[in-house]
């Protein structure tokens, strides 16, 4: 793919979840090597942070002429303080990714070859190893990204070819030199929100993905318990002026079309009824029910945190900026994550909610006094003898529950560091990888329920009314884990119903 000044989700999806490749085109070349040539000149006999100064509380120490290159690097080996596991390869992918972005604007004065060496590292899959301990999201991702950079520099390791190695042995088996240091190579590399742009963006498509299995498993939920299908109605849900629950019912209207379960109010109940009690549930359980509204923020927030997070990354979020058309260089503080940080927090927690949603409908399918038409666990076997998937149900409440507490906000934590400097932070790279955990228990929630979904309809022995959409799913999930009546061991088919439906 050819670079572009402006990447959208579509964009991203194909680079990060596709491997497709990075190009860099001349125009783009060429406006960072003017950006470049502008800082070079422009800086000389000038006071201007981080190229003749300290860093942080230090800036307000000159730098001798002879020191200038040493400063880069010192930043670089200095801050590569990270602990903790290595942040996994995509989360690493998107960063370099983010970093990238930023660098093409050509406000950032740095040379083409670390925009080029980047670029090398992207396509060939040269993964830096970065703690995920580190960053207060103020300025930026400064120790998470001072370990992308010491890779860079062949000072540090890296996952390539699926091992950790030495970067200078990557770099000098695929016949690529290590990054030298120009004007301000180190802090350019260090100075932003790439590592908090980088997860959430894998965590917004990643959680697309969940709220499309969520409508779907949804769909199945009301296909099984035979609702009436008038909460999926465009009427009533356009009197709710809430883009998301209208665009949940609109897409729920269209995955259950033509599905033979679903019941008719008006055929069923608007005449007059010689019953006094009715066996069938007038009104469902409100996870059945009420989906619309509970989807439909989650759906808008899911909206909301792509616009800021691929405003974020086709952003310049590094410091201080270099303004070749205005003849200056500003400072201010772009590289402050508080955007990405709120963002993720409220992901969280619509995720959380999502994921309380799959729970509940589990324990409807679980619950036989509740549902009235399945057996305990949907347990196939003998009850008593066999357990069907009632220990799976274990995982799934206490996989919830953790996302719940995890679900408390990061956003507000500032705590005031580095003399004071740093006096408010927005802890942006801890949000996004709660987050990224919160989305990983969802998925992991959300196999399990998939299992109960496929047992429900084999016991009711209802595939063949299914809609074609849930049916296909039906067809997907029993390619993976086979009608079951005899109790085994389901941690591999979770861990495989997982891998399906992040894929």
């Amino acid at each position: 793919m050819e670079i572009k000044e402006e990447l959208s989700l579509e964009d991203i999806d194909k680079l990060l979840l596709q491997g497709e490749e990075l190009n860099l085109t001349s125009d783009i070349k060429k406006q960072i090597s003017e950006s470049y040539e502008f800082l070079k000149g422009f800086s000389k006999e000038k006071v201007i942070y981080g190229i003749n100064t300290g860093f942080g509380p230090m800036a307000q120490w000159k730098i001798e002429e002879k020191d200038l290159e040493k400063l880069q690097y010192n930043i670089i080996r200095s801050h590569s303080t990270g602990a903790g596991n290595p942040l996994p390869p995509i989360y690493v992918r998107a960063a370099l990714l983010s970093r990238i972005m930023t660098f093409i604007k050509g406000h950032s004065g740095v040379h083409t070859n670390s925009v080029e060496l980047l670029i090398q590292f992207f396509n060939n899959k040269i993964y830096p190893i970065i703690p995920e301990h580190g960053s207060v999201g103020a300025s930026g991702d400064l120790v998470q990204l001072a370990h992308l950079a010491l890779a860079l520099i062949g000072e540090g390791e890296v996952s390539y070819l699926g091992k950790i190695m030495k970067s200078s042995d990557v770099l000098e088996q695929l016949d690529l030199k290590p990054l030298k240091m120009y004007i301000r190579e180190g802090l350019a590399l260090t100075n932003g929100t790439a590592v908090m742009t980088g997860i959430g963006l894998v965590n917004l498509l990643l959680a697309k993905k969940l709220i499309h299995w969520s409508l779907m498993a949804s769909v199945m939920m009301n296909e099984i318990a035979s609702s009436y299908d008038d909460f999926m109605s465009e009427v009533l849900n356009g009197l709710k002026l809430h883009k998301g629950q209208k665009r949940v019912a609109e897409q729920m209207r269209k995955i259950s079309s033509g599905s033979k379960r679903l019941r008719n109010r008006t055929e069923e109940l608007y005449h007059p009824q010689e019953k006094n009690v009715f066996q069938h549930k007038v009104q469902p359980y409100y996870s059945l029910r009420c989906i619309p509204q509970i989807l439909g923020p989650i759906y808008d927030e899911w909206e909301n945190a792509k616009t800021v997070l691929i405003d974020e990354l086709n952003s310049v979020d590094d410091n201080p900026i270099v303004d070749k058309d205005h003849n200056t260089v500003l400072h201010g503080g772009n590289f402050h994550g508080d955007y990405v940080s709120f963002e993720m927090d409220k992901l969280k927690i619509s995720v959380t909610k999502l994921t309380m949603l799959t729970e509940r409908q589990m324990n409807y399918l679980f619950h036989d006094r509740i549902n009235g038409i399945l057996p305990p666990f949907v347990n196939l076997g003998k009850l008593g003898l066999n357990y069907g998937l009632q220990a799976s149900q274990f995982t799934a409440t206490s996989t919830t529950a953790e996302c719940q507490t995890l679900s408390n906000p990061m956003y507000i934590h500032s705590i005031p560091n580095n003399n004071d400097n740093q006096d408010i932070v927005s802890m942006g790279t801890n949000s996004a990888l709660l987050c990224a955990h919160v989305i990983e228990n969802s998925y992991q929630v959300m196999a399990i329920h998939m299992m109960a979904l496929v047992q429900a309809v084999d016991c009711l022995q209802i595939a063949e009314d299914l809609a074609p959409e849930t049916r296909n799913l039906y067809n997907q999930i029993r390619n993976i884990v086979p009608s079951f009546a005899e109790d085994t061991p389901k941690y591999e088919e979770i861990r495989k119903l997982v891998t399906f439906l992040k894929q």
